[in-house]
């Protein structure tokens, strides 16, 4: 399997930033390496593109949730099993985190190493706030990539190793954000 992956990793890295948006657009609703090698690797060979490199990965990404969400809506619970094969398990705790925190879930599956790809099928079975979740999704995505992007596009090479430290760090704030403002509104509300 890992070889399979890493040849369609070579796949895509030979397509440049065509296989960019493939990468992106597909991993969003398959069982495809995430775009976030390929990024990195075009991001260090070309520091001054970063930037148009996280924007075409933000774009398609949206555009394959969009796809995973209509086949989720349209498709149901067949194509969730289906894609991911004995998963029961992971549909019901993405259900049990939409019933707690709405399109946020979607959100933090979009910008941290939680498969987003779940999120999408499992978004239009449930009939989440199509809105919602495209702007979920878009900012989730966006927010991943371009910290990626910024982040090499300033140190280069020697960071390349901490990126998932440095995503890892930015969710914490993230969460502690939100954790702060649910915490201030119930305060409010008392």
């Amino acid at each position: 399997m890992h070889e399979l992956l890493m040849r369609m990793n070579d796949l895509f890295q030979s397509w440049g930033v065509h296989g960019l948006a493939l990468n992106s657009f597909i991993e969003s609703f398959f069982l495809v390496p995430p775009p976030d090698f390929l990024l990195i690797t075009m991001d260090l060979a070309k520091p001054e593109k970063a930037l148009f490199y996280a924007t075409v990965c933000t774009v398609a990404s949206l555009l394959g949730g969009m796809f995973g969400y209509a086949l989720g809506y349209w498709g149901g619970r067949p194509v969730f099993n289906f894609i991911f094969r004995n998963k029961h398990e992971q549909f019901e705790g993405v259900e049990r985190l939409y019933e707690k925190y709405g399109s946020l879930a979607v959100f933090f599956s979009a910008f941290t190493p939680i498969p987003y790809k779940i999120f999408t099928i499992a978004s239009g079975i449930l009939s989440m706030n199509f809105w919602k979740f495209c702007i979920a999704s878009f900012f989730g995505r966006g927010l991943r990539f371009f910290i990626v992007s910024i982040v090499l596009m300033l140190f280069g090479e020697a960071i390349k190793h901490y990126i998932e430290w440095v995503i890892l760090g930015v969710t914490i704030l993230i969460i502690l954000f939100f954790v702060i403002l649910y915490k201030k509104r119930h305060l409010l509300k008392k």
